[in-house]
């Protein structure tokens, strides 16, 4: 019974002993470990940053992207145009001449749409491609700043590589 009453010496020691760990907590480990949940909270909020940066650049790609290729189709209909109006003259000096100059003057106009659309397509893909390793870089090279982490990575892509 005695074990299930309070003795006030004992209480007055583990009083004692609480509040010297209290102190030594206070002294030494606390400030660590806010000290590391507060550059854990930098770190996150930096990602989330980059993220912001990559979808604004990504919107801004995007936007200029449909420029390119609204000025693709302004040129081709442009050149398409100008054809019609070369065979249409041409019509009228001779059917015969102007049958096969219409047919050489059309094709030449969409061979050089789709080659100007392949060239934009191939700059855009070009510049996205770009940009895009750039951003993982920046990303793996922060992310993978120590040994432990690109190993992971190293193994995580080889588990995932198709090999034919």
């Amino acid at each position: 019974m005695s074990l299930l009453t309070p003795n006030p010496g004992l209480i007055f020691w583990m009083l004692v002993v609480f509040l010297m760990v209290v102190f030594i907590l206070a002294k030494f480990a606390w400030k660590p470990i806010i000290k590391g949940l507060k550059d854990r909270e930098n770190k996150i909020q930096g990602a989330l940053d980059l993220a912001e940066r990559t979808k604004a650049e990504m919107i801004q790609l995007k936007s200029d992207n449909e420029k390119l290729i609204a000025e693709a189709n302004a040129v081709r209909d442009k050149i398409l145009r100008d054809a019609k109006e070369a065979a249409d003259k041409t019509i009228l000096e001779s059917k015969d001449k102007a049958a096969v100059e219409a047919q050489k003057m059309i094709e030449t106009a969409r061979e050089s749409i789709r080659n100007e659309q392949q060239l934009a397509v191939s700059k855009i893909r070009k510049e996205v491609a770009t940009l895009s390793l750039e951003i993982a870089e920046k990303v793996l090279h922060r992310e993978l700043k120590d040994k432990e982490a690109q190993e992971k990575l190293i193994a995580d892509l080889a588990s995932s590589a198709h090999l034919n």
